[in-house]
């Protein structure tokens, strides 16, 4: 079967008389030759797409490459042919998607105004997604909402300065939340909240068994990776997109230096909540930044990417975040070196505190516990995790706890003293202490009934068992079994187990582990 012959150059039909009225014509926007010259495209496309034996295709078009006699003539009807086909194509997949997005506009239930609600409450990832999927959904995504909460979070380097910018270019003034950075995955949160109170870079390794070292051995040799200026919009029209930004949370840029986040963080006088992990950059010119750039900060989660070595932090720089930003209620320093007299200025100046966390701390030896409740300071606490802190006294968390059993923060409601190496001996600082026998653990609960107490150690203890009721003990079953069982009533477990297996300890040697539990809050172990 033979093809219908294609119009191979511009159309040579005769062109009519405007002299002779009879065919005369009423003007149009377009000449008669490009009128002309589509009618003829249009016939002969159809007649094309009306062959129904495609396998004579084949037979055809090398007849007609045999008909020429050159090489050169042969070698340009054959692009001609691969450009028709590759034209016929885009032609195709664009008419596909034009009749999809007038479909999925006729059926679509909802109005564009609440489309846009539906996107804005969609991460940033499936926004993108839905708006590639018809027209429709990219007129709706574009709107500024769909972009106020901006999270390019990811496990592996894949975002660049230019992705961060266009979002908040398009967010405009509806900016209100950047989560940016690469983060693997928390194996468990660390206490129960509607809020987790900090993420951690702790974990080596990830589900999909990917090292989180090698990760970050990419990312200088990635092309998609983000630099120190990677949040400079911020800063543009006058501060305007970073004016109404109220959470800011930054995750390994390891590009990222003093200067690149102090300039950004002095562009958002409306942040709220600030979360920085694995940042080269100091805590002491951090806090002076957020003293006085954002007074109504309320988070502020900073865990140093050079675990003990950041000893920067001033008494005074203290205090002038004491009075500059009374509304922080979450306060996690994790991973500096932090004296006592300068914990005791942060937790009492505070007066709304609720949540503390100085894991991994150096220096402090936990008397900044000693009287805490004096003067109204602490009497908002809630939560306070001390988790590895090398110096931290089990005689100063006995103090502590005495003044919890005998009325003082009401409100106290989680501790976490675990520790790897265990706490310090008074007197003795490389006498350690590897169980949580101090506490009276019975009175305790009679007196708070839905407080929880966490204490992981490395090293087998002795704990008192006689404090326990035998309703309450069960001492028989193993440490993953209590973990993944609660009480009913709200009743706290307990647990002395030999599994060598557990995540803390590292050298095979026995472990010990307590821990309270509570309807309220519930402790998940790593």
């Amino acid at each position: 079967m033979d093809t219908p012959s294609l119009p191979h150059g511009p159309s040579m039909a005769k062109r009519t008389c405007c002299s002779d009225p009879s065919n005369a014509k009423p003007p149009s926007t377009t000449s008669p030759e490009l009128h002309n010259d589509r009618s003829e495209n249009d016939l002969a496309l159809e007649s094309f797409l009306r062959v129904s034996d495609f396998d004579s295709i084949n037979t055809s078009f090398d007849r007609l490459i045999e008909s020429r006699s050159s090489d050169s003539d042969k070698n340009d009807l054959i692009q001609r042919a691969l450009h028709l086909g590759c034209v016929l194509l885009e032609a195709g997949k664009h008419s596909d998607r034009k009749r999809s997005s007038v479909h999925n506009t006729v059926v679509w239930p909802l109005p564009p105004d609440l489309t846009i609600k539906v996107f804005a409450m969609l991460d940033t990832q499936s926004v993108c997604y839905a708006a590639a999927t018809c027209s429709l959904f990219q007129k709706c995504a574009a709107d500024p909402l769909c972009f106020a909460d901006i999270d390019l979070i990811t496990l592996v380097p894949k975002v660049n300065n230019g992705v961060v910018s266009s979002m908040i270019r398009r967010a405009g003034n509806a900016l209100q939340s950047i989560k940016l950075g690469v983060l693997p995955p928390c194996a468990s949160p660390l206490f129960c909240s509607s809020e987790p109170l900090i993420y951690s870079i702790r974990n080596s390794s990830d589900a999909s068994g990917v090292s989180w070292n090698d990760k970050r051995s990419r990312q200088g040799k990635e092309s998609s990776i983000l630099t120190r200026s990677c949040l400079s919009y911020l800063s543009e029209n006058g501060g305007a997109p970073g004016a109404r930004l109220r959470r800011l949370h930054l995750f390994n840029i390891e590009r990222m230096d003093n200067a690149a986040l102090l300039a950004s963080l002095s562009a958002c006088p409306s942040l709220r909540d600030l979360e920085i992990v694995g940042l080269h950059v100091e805590l002491r010119q951090t806090l002076e930044s957020v003293s006085k750039h954002c007074p109504l900060i309320e988070r502020l989660v900073f865990e140093s990417s050079k675990t003990g070595r950041d000893d920067g932090l001033k008494y005074p720089t203290c205090n002038e975040f004491v009075h500059s930003c009374p509304n922080t209620t979450t306060l996690a320093l994790k991973g500096f070196k932090l004296q006592d007299y300068k914990v005791r200025t942060l937790v009492k100046g505070l007066r709304k505190l609720k949540h503390v966390d100085f894991s991994m701390s150096y220096s402090f030896t936990g008397a900044f516990l000693k009287n805490l409740g004096a003067n109204g300071g602490g009497n908002c606490l809630e939560v306070m995790i001390l988790r590895d802190c090398m110096h931290l006294k089990a005689i100063e968390v006995e103090y502590f706890m005495g003044a919890v059993l005998v009325g003082e923060f009401k409100l106290f409601r989680h501790l976490d003293i675990s520790n790897r190496e265990g706490l310090a001996s008074d007197g003795d600082w490389f006498n350690r202490c590897y169980s949580a026998s101090f506490i009276p653990i019975k009175q305790l609960l009679e007196e708070r009934p839905n407080f929880s107490l966490v204490a992981e150690f490395p090293k087998g203890s002795y704990i008192d068992v006689e404090q326990a009721t035998p309703s309450d003990l069960n001492s028989d079953m193993s440490l993953a079994s209590q973990l993944s069982s609660h009480a009913s009533d709200g009743s706290f477990l307990m647990s002395v187990s030999d599994n060598s297996s557990d995540s803390g300890n590292e050298d095979g040697q026995e472990s010990s582990f307590v821990t309270y539990d509570s309807d309220e809050v519930d402790f998940l172990a790593t």
